[in-house]
């Protein structure tokens, strides 16, 4: 086990994949507060490993949030719904172990950027696993969407999905398909220049939510590209937004510091 200030991780196998193991960072807080996330990566699907969200890992930690940062198999090793199952192994293990790590496992929640935002909304709608709450960055949710079209969809979608690209095949791996009354608390943060991911996804998402009388909260950083979070500044204003809609929705965190 690592200290990395304050918050102490270790590494953990979480599952079986095909004839590999599937492994996953834990952030454990100081004091937890009994709530915890599975922290999903960006990366188109094709890159990215485990230790991108490490800083929100660490700043959730010192909240009191523990954090269970997976991975998934990328398409270039096994096409969907690998990427899926891997996050539902990720969310099983943190139910399974939730009591000995001090996490109640109606508390546990997802947070993903990009793909790992998709992943995450799905895995919240699909409750396969219970979701008590989930936060997505720049994440696409429609995968028929003018967004995803203007970008070769769904043809474009084969390197994820294979030789089915069909619309009941892309309506089925797109998080608003899912948005009903039952979804889970959610909040979407996205940038209006990403050029990568449609904003309007996240907007047709908070959308679809609200007229399903779901709660959700919308927010539109002005002439903020994708991953704009990677900016300190972003960064932050982005990690107090998830730390104010976590405390509303899985209870009051610790009392830890959030910076260093």
């Amino acid at each position: 086990m690592a200290d990395t200030g304050r918050v102490a991780t270790e590494t953990f196998v979480v599952g079986q994949a095909g004839d590999r193991e599937l492994k996953a960072d834990l952030y454990r807080p100081p004091t937890p507060n009994g709530a915890a996330l599975v922290l999903i990566h960006g990366g188109s699907y094709v890159r990215g490993g485990r230790t991108q969200l490490r800083g929100y890992g660490i700043f959730l930690g010192r909240l009191g949030y523990t954090s269970l940062a997976c991975e998934y198999r990328l398409a270039g090793e096994a096409q969907w719904p690998a990427q899926i199952d891997d996050v539902h192994a990720a969310l099983g293990f943190l139910h399974d172990r939730g009591p000995a790590l001090g996490v109640e496992t109606g508390r546990i929640a997802v947070l993903g950027n990009s793909a790992g935002g998709q992943l995450g909304l799905l895995a919240a709608g699909l409750r396969v696993w219970p979701v008590a709450a989930a936060i997505a960055l720049y994440a696409a949710t429609d995968f028929l969407g003018p967004g995803a079209r203007a970008r070769g969809a769904p043809e474009a979608m084969a390197f994820l999905v294979g030789d089915d690209t069909s619309e009941e095949r892309l309506a089925s791996i797109s998080p608003v398909t899912y948005a009903n009354a039952g979804f889970p608390p959610t909040l979407l943060l996205t940038g209006n220049r990403d050029e990568e991911v449609d904003w309007r996804d996240s907007l047709a998402m908070y959308l679809r939510l609200m007229d399903a009388s779901a709660q959700c909260e919308l927010h539109i950083f002005e002439g903020a590209p994708h991953a704009f979070d990677a900016s300190p500044d972003y960064g932050r204003r982005c990690a107090d937004l998830m730390a104010l809609f976590l405390e509303r929705h899985l209870g009051h965190a610790g009392n830890g510091s959030a910076r260093g």
